[in-house]
């Protein structure tokens, strides 16, 4: 990876979640530890691949969709994994020119790379920063620069919660990052999510094991549900992500048993 395994904080003997995220849709920005964590994975729930690059395409719909049809035009992406095609902020900027997006991630590759994608775009920043410090991603200069917290905008956790464990309060800390929005913002969520509570420890187990930093865990979809606490959930509701507002992509062939769930919620208010 061209010397990027030297940076400091990087431990290529360990998985990273954005690094397999990355492997999984074709990417080049992930170590030999990334790639055999995803194929002990695959050996307990096949089909992870397909989850990812439908998961994906579900960002692609919803971004497209807040921006086009809800008039959104700024958003803070935690959690954001590496640069790939179809980043939020081109998403959002074919809708308007002027969109406005922070991306926030801890992992110094991904900062690496990210901020090489938006050298010359004044109306994109990224943050390095661990998301459970909220009070730094609000009060950060870029962040403070680009978002106006007198008008709407959409908060995205794209597959990232799970990385919260239930003991550092992941419903806090979303409930922390949407409290100075303005009404009519949006809180947008994918998680995987399995039925059975045995599957949904074996999975957690092997990325616990295997991953560097926090990992939480696969939740239920009732736990998800959660999230979206006192919002307004616009349709089709939560769901298996490939069901929301589907386009003519066909999905990606997948696990059933694993899914990614998700979709988006209005902060109520005039």
């Amino acid at each position: 990876m061209n010397g990027i395994e030297d940076l400091p904080g990087i431990d290529p003997s360990k998985a990273h979640v954005a690094r397999m995220y990355d492997y999984y849709l074709g990417g080049e920005n992930n170590f030999e530890a990334d790639r055999m964590a995803c194929v002990e994975l695959d050996s307990v729930v096949a089909g992870i691949r397909g989850m990812a690059i439908n998961n994906r395409r579900f960002l692609v719909r919803l971004v497209r969709t807040l921006a086009a049809d809800y008039g959104i035009r700024q958003f803070l992406d935690i959690g954001s994994g590496l640069p790939t095609q179809e980043n939020v902020h081109q998403i959002a900027q074919r809708a308007d020119p002027g969109a406005r997006v922070v991306y926030v991630d801890m992992d110094p590759i991904v900062a690496v790379h990210g901020r090489s994608l938006i050298a010359d775009d004044a109306s994109t920043a990224f943050i390095l920063e661990d998301a459970r410090n909220t009070g730094a991603i609000l009060d950060h200069p870029e962040t403070r620069r680009l978002i106006d917290f007198t008008e709407p905008a959409a908060v995205l956790f794209i597959t990232f919660l799970h990385q919260i464990p239930d003991h550092d309060d992941p419903a806090g800390l979303v409930r922390r990052l949407m409290a100075p929005f303005a009404p009519g913002s949006f809180l947008a969520i994918s998680h995987p999510v399995a039925g059975d509570p045995e599957l949904r420890t074996q999975i957690t187990e092997i990325a616990t094991r295997t991953t560097e930093g926090h990992f939480g865990r696969v939740r239920a979809r009732a736990e998800v549900d959660q999230f979206f606490s006192g919002l307004e959930v616009i349709p089709p509701g939560l769901v298996e992500v490939t069901g929301w507002r589907p386009d003519d992509l066909p999905p990606v062939e997948q696990t059933y048993d694993l899914i990614e769930y998700g979709g988006a919620g209005r902060k109520p208010g005039s």
